[in-house]
């Protein structure tokens, strides 16, 4: 044997093992090293699907207080997260000259019955004398011209009379006029509630109809609730459900779908919903705070179910990936139904040959795959929630 041969039969002593370790490392962990796969059995449950939407805490039943005319505010006896009772006073409107022109109205009042009696007086001394001289007419005491002039004053008196009664009845509609904006310049409370603003503060002019309070029953707070059009089939009225305010994260509390809004919302494409705590929380939240909101929807016939992690999408078509024998991959298109909020969705193939109860397919992979993909099949992958 030449040295050449020598030299050649070392070399290849020595690549021969480097090219096994180099195809053992490509196929158990290159390239062409099987994909790393946990599986999941198709099976058959009933779903309890559920909605989720977003919304902000609001009072249904809400007042504002404020003048009926305009004017300045002369006090308020109620802050902002004061409680009041129906009919509490909250405030008082400066009423300016209002109180001198009621004891104006009030004292012509007076002179105006004291006007009236004196013509009272007169009407019936008037009737007395009537009466008397058409007696004497008739007995020819009088002549037909002086009882006829005696007549004629009865009648000045009678138009007298009425014009001071008018009169005093005037007076009387004004007084409870000026007697009615007195009173309103009070502010009450038209019902019982929390007080949630002061818009205006002692001194300050405001305008007829402008609120100087707000205040809210806190018996009426509610969740104005928006949710998917897509996903929101089978929302009613009267479903459970549970109400997660942002202040209060693990604290759900009960609660339950109160109505519809007959109107959704066309630029979001949402419907709108009112839920209603069970209880109402205490302390009770600010209105305006968000708050995420479960509907709890009936429970549907069992159906074949997964995991919604076991789907893909392959040329535009949703299914997942079927595992025959050992590593063979098949991809099975599959209609999608209803999804819980737990993660399992409901499937079903074109045929039952395709997909069956007890089918195995794949849940989660440490690589894209495909046909050709040889698979190795692991309890957990890194990074996966057990």
């Amino acid at each position: 044997m030449t040295r050449t041969h020598q030299r050649l039969l070392a070399l290849l002593l020595v690549a021969l093992p480097l090219l096994a370790l180099l195809a053992y490392t490509a196929l158990r962990a290159g390239p062409l090293a099987p994909v790393a796969v946990t599986l999941v059995q198709l099976q058959e449950r009933s779903l309890q699907p559920a909605l989720f939407g977003i919304g902000q805490v609001q009072a249904r039943s809400s007042s504002k207080v404020g003048p009926t005319v305009a004017g300045r505010v002369l006090r308020l006896l109620v802050d902002v997260g004061d409680r009041v009772q129906a009919g509490q006073l909250l405030g008082e409107m400066d009423p300016v000259d209002l109180t001198q022109r009621l004891q104006a109205q009030q004292a012509a009042l007076v002179s105006a019955r004291a006007a009236q009696q004196q013509a009272h007086v007169k009407q019936k001394f008037a009737a007395t004398q009537a009466r008397r001289y058409q007696d004497l007419l008739a007995a020819q005491g009088v002549s037909a011209e002086a009882s006829a002039t005696k007549q004629q004053e009865l009648e000045v008196a009678d138009s007298a009379l009425a014009a001071v009664r008018a009169d005093v009845l005037r007076l009387q509609a004004e007084i409870q006029a000026l007697q009615a904006q007195r009173s309103n310049l009070r502010l009450l409370a038209p019902a019982a509630g929390l007080v949630l603003a002061r818009n205006a503060e002692p001194g300050t002019t405001v305008v007829a109809g402008q609120a100087v309070l707000e205040f809210m029953d806190p018996a009426s707070l509610w969740v104005d609730a928006r949710f998917d059009q897509v996903s929101a089939q089978g929302l009613a009225a009267g479903l459970p459900a549970q109400v997660l305010l942002r202040s209060r994260a693990g604290q759900p509390l009960a609660a339950q779908v109160l109505r519809l809004e007959p109107r959704a919302d066309a630029v979001t494409e949402e419907l709108l919903a009112k839920i209603s705590f069970t209880h109402i929380p205490q302390p009770l939240p600010p209105l305006g705070e968000l708050a995420e909101v479960t509907v709890q929807l009936p429970p549907l016939a069992t159906a074949p179910v997964l995991p919604q992690a076991a789907l893909r999408t392959l040329g535009g078509q949703r299914g997942v990936w079927r595992l025959r024998g050992n590593d063979a991959l098949v991809f099975v298109p599959v209609q999608v139904g209803v999804a819980d909020l737990q993660g399992w969705v409901q499937v079903s193939a074109s045929t039952p040959a395709d997909l069956a109860l007890g089918d195995t397919v794949v849940l989660y992979s440490a690589q894209p795959l495909n046909a050709r993909s040889r698979v190795k099949v692991v309890t957990q992958l890194a990074g996966e929630q057990p």
